[in-house]
């Protein structure tokens, strides 16, 4: 019979040293928030159930925790703060409906790895009833800190509380904890908050459970997986960390990048084989790159579909809504929002195509701009196959250009085109013989006239 597992996700800090206006683990790494980091690593690696300790935003916190989720969340409020013990046990009665795991994990630590947690309660299948993970520090100053002998994890002590011997340990506690589910109600409500803080700690347990004739171990794991966040500035580090896992995986499936320290991807992007990516490129959520499309430098994606070997770039915007076919090219300087640009079709340079659908193979010169929105509503542009869009030209929605037809240079186009025709709608070019000289003596002559009032004396 499979095992259960119940994890429960301490999520009510109040985020004082991130000084915010929101709960710290609504904080985003990778544009997703760091409680569904937490939450979509524990259901990756198997959990069944979600116990969600909030206190602060708690509704927002709890929604960012169940999206993307198929597996249950239960919010527990925890309206006082008495340490990290007192914080697991208000999930008691979630606890009580029977696991035969329960791992507590944080909120604001959302590097941890699935293969982490799955290690841990797989040691707990193999028969220990406690298991800590631990990470090795290269600097393990201010971390609890991991007595183990013979294989057994003996206590958890707090550097303040270790001694010289024992703060030579380079092996820390990384804060997760896995323990057996029919003894965890117990264990916790035996927790004392008979210490210097008067809080009640979940490192307690491994003590109390060996009291008891429990066994209790430690198995390792990356310290970035332990990361936490407490300051903006280890926000910072930790999305550095996260960027650097991404980027590798990336590379690793068969997407190219120049400069991969100046890519930043997001949770969701989704890189086919033999993408080039060159340098400050940033992709927001939403993004799908097909095979073999090229994204050159500078450019700013989000909510966007990218087709089989499109151009994008230097320096182009891909709003939400962007859907570019095979082969498509969106040139240097240009915005797409809410628009479809088929296959094979071009917007090269300095363009603003918005709620738009650009037909296979059309040509939109540089400087073009969809006039979508009358100051109430967004209204739509049609540009058919073949067709061609001079440079300059302002196409006023709704309005739709036919199949192979040419808008010449200049034109502002209030009324929909034809196939196959030509629409030219500028005012008329007169031409004055002459007249650029003459302009150029009077503007010489006005030049003179103030120079002399300037140097003569003031009567």
């Amino acid at each position: 019979m499979a095992r259960t597992c119940l994890a429960v996700v301490l999520a009510a800090g109040d985020a004082t040293r991130m000084k915010s206006s929101k709960s710290k683990v609504l904080h985003t790494v990778g544009n997703l928030s760091l409680i569904a980091h937490v939450t979509r690593a524990a259901a990756v690696a198997g959990v069944d159930k979600l116990a969600l300790v909030v206190g602060r935003d708690a509704e927002l916190v709890t929604d960012a925790a169940k999206a993307g989720l198929e597996i249950p969340v239960a919010p527990v409020v925890q309206t006082e703060r008495k340490g990290t013990g007192h914080a697991v046990l208000m999930a008691r009665d979630v606890i009580r409906e029977g696991f035969d795991d329960v791992v507590v994990l944080y909120g604001d630590a959302p590097l941890i790895n699935p293969e982490s947690l799955t290690a841990a309660i797989g040691e707990r299948s193999q028969g220990a009833d406690v298991v800590v993970l631990g990470f090795r520090a290269a600097d393990p100053t201010g971390y609890g800190r991991l007595i183990v002998q013979d294989g057994e994890l003996l206590a958890i002590r707090e550097h303040k509380e270790a001694s010289e011997d024992e703060r030579a340990i380079d092996f820390c506690n990384g804060g997760v904890i896995t323990f057996s589910g029919p003894e965890a109600v117990n264990l916790l409500e035996a927790i004392s908050n008979d210490n210097a803080k008067g809080e009640y700690y979940l490192t307690d347990i491994v003590e109390i459970a060996r009291a008891r004739g429990l066994k209790c171990v430690a198995i390792e794991a990356p310290e970035e997986d332990m990361m936490g966040c407490n300051t903006r500035a280890e926000l910072a580090e930790i999305e550095q960390v996260w960027q650097a896992r991404a980027r590798h995986a990336a590379m690793l499936s068969g997407v190219s990048m120049i400069d991969p320290s100046s890519v930043f991807l997001s949770f969701d992007t989704e890189l086919g084989n033999d993408v080039v990516i060159e340098p400050n490129v940033w992709f927001g959520p939403g993004v799908r790159v097909g095979a073999g499309a090229v994204i050159h430098a500078f450019c700013h994606l989000e909510g966007a579909d990218i087709g089989p070997g499109a151009m994008i770039g230097p320096f182009a915007r891909l709003r939400p809504g962007t859907e570019l076919g095979e082969k498509a090219k969106v040139g240097n300087f240009c915005e797409i929002k809410k628009a479809r640009i088929s296959a094979g079709a071009k917007v090269n340079h300095l363009s603003y195509i918005g709620d738009a659908n650009i037909g296979k193979a059309a040509n939109i010169g540089a400087g073009t701009i969809t006039c979508n929105y009358d100051g109430q509503n967004k209204h739509l542009t049609e540009i058919g196959a073949g067709a061609f869009i001079g440079s300059n030209s302002s196409l006023v929605a709704p309005i739709r250009i036919g199949d192979g037809a040419f808008v010449g240079s200049g034109s502002v186009v209030t009324m929909d085109v034809p196939d196959d025709a030509l629409a030219i709608a500028r005012a008329r070019q007169e031409t004055k013989p002459g007249r650029a000289t003459r302009l150029r003596e009077k503007i010489a002559a006005i030049k003179a006239m103030k120079n002399k009032a300037r140097k003569e004396p003031s009567q």
